[in-house]
């Protein structure tokens, strides 16, 4: 099976590096991948939203299976996009067409779709330019904190949790008027805030059978203690020791089960992954919100844990043959720790040589923003690479991960050293 994976961050190194491992790999490429895909694959230098030139690499090196890593790409309609060429019909793919990534794409799509299906979600009401003034007086009626929440992909940054009614009226004006972050923000989803713990679901889909994959607890936030700015995550932990079978058996009914079946009744044949980002409210599920794709720095703790052959299941999830693998999945504990560039997640640095991963001998190295600059590695994103441990214990797993993160070094390196703690009163 020669294989495509589309992406350039840690995930998709981490999809590579389990691809790699499987005896049905055969030639494996990554579009347009970074210096660790690198060491397990061929880098392609075309744009994961560039759809005419991945589909000149797909025919001219006979890739028989794609897998989209990212979330644009899937919202902008690349599935689609095969499906309307007939010398790409032919092309297996894991990632939903365009309608179906409308789950991620528009947060007031996935909002009306979860109360049409009965799927337990904070409640909301979704505003426009055009109804700014009924905005701000439901603002007037809502209990604070309130959440934010522009419509359409913004990068992970369009969720603002407003603290006092004048920051939540200014924030919806400057949504709506100023377009604060573009077309993203057309329109507002004002959603009751939750409170508890976060943690993350993760579903493979063949549009008709799924298999739940394990689960994953992030950290958002720059600084330790959970303070500062939203990143795009800097690190997680699988198992989440509070998600039990009780919660889980929950999950499934409460929240997997509706999913999937209200997809069908939409009429969406759903192929791929689905991302369910829940908060544990009192002991029950809550949706906070869908993705399309795996997470980042999730997967790179959910896929270490798979122990089935996972082009096995790519392959059978895209065939619509998925209840005819069975998913083995390890008891040990993976805990990631992301370090990232100077400055981020505001302007970073870029093009710093990155040393001592050569001596990391118990974690794994997962490259996110890094590229080759002759025989050196150097910095080439804000989240530069991710450090999995793995251990029978979550301490273990933790102290594996955070040696890893001091013996790579570059300059401006940052990273958090409480990754994992919270959870450990849990395990």
């Amino acid at each position: 099976m020669n294989t495509l994976i589309l992406g350039s961050g840690g995930r998709e190194h981490t999809f590579a590096w389990k691809i790699a491992q499987s005896p049905l790999c055969n030639k494996l490429f990554v579009a347009p991948g970074n210096a660790g895909t690198a060491q397990v694959a061929t880098n392609l230098s075309i744009g994961y939203n560039d759809f005419e030139k991945i589909a000149e690499a797909v025919l001219a090196n006979d890739i028989d299976l794609v897998i989209v890593g990212p979330e644009e790409p899937l919202v902008k309609g690349v599935r689609d996009f095969f499906q309307s060429r007939e010398e790409l019909q032919h092309v297996l793919m894991v990632g939903p067409d365009a309608h179906g990534a409308m789950l991620e794409g528009s947060k007031d799509f996935s909002k009306n779709f979860m109360l049409k299906y009965g799927i337990p979600t904070a409640a909301s009401q979704t505003f426009t330019k055009d109804t700014l003034q009924e905005g701000l007086q439901y603002l007037d009626n809502q209990r604070l904190p309130i959440v934010l929440k522009a419509d359409g992909l913004a990068a992970g940054k369009g969720v603002i949790i407003a603290q006092s009614l004048d920051e939540a009226k200014t924030a919806l004006s400057e949504m709506l008027i100023d377009a604060k972050f573009g077309d993203a923000s057309s329109k507002v989803v004002i959603e009751e805030f939750l409170t508890g713990i976060e943690l993350s679901v993760f579903v493979l889909t063949d549009g008709k059978n799924y298999k739940i994959l394990p689960e994953a607890k992030d950290y958002k936030r720059i600084g330790e203690g959970d303070q500062g700015l939203n990143t795009g995550g800097m690190g997680a932990v699988s198992p989440v020791p509070f998600a039990n079978e009780k919660f889980m058996k929950s999950v499934e009914e409460q929240v997997i089960i509706p999913t999937v079946e209200g997809l069908k009744k939409e009429g969406i044949n759903y192929n791929g992954f689905i991302f369910i980002g829940l908060m544990n409210h009192e002991g029950e599920p809550y949706v906070i919100e869908y993705n399309a794709r795996m997470g980042d720095p999730e997967t790179e703790v959910v896929f270490p844990r798979i122990e089935s052959d996972i082009l096995a299941l790519m392959i059978a999830t895209a065939k619509g043959e998925l209840s005819d693998i069975e998913l083995v999945v390890s008891k040990q504990h993976a805990v990631t720790t992301m370090i990232v560039a100077g400055g981020y997640p505001e302007d970073y640095r870029k093009g710093d040589v990155i040393v001592g991963y050569d001596s990391v001998k118990d974690a794994l190295i997962f490259h996110a923003g890094t590229k080759h600059e002759g025989s050196m590695v150097v910095t080439n994103g804000g989240r530069v690479m991710a450090l999995t441990g793995m251990s029978n214990t979550l301490e273990r797993a933790i102290q594996k991960s955070q040696k890893a993160a001091q013996q790579i070094l570059f300059d401006g390196k940052n990273y958090r050293k409480d990754i994992g703690l919270d959870v450990l009163r849990y395990s």
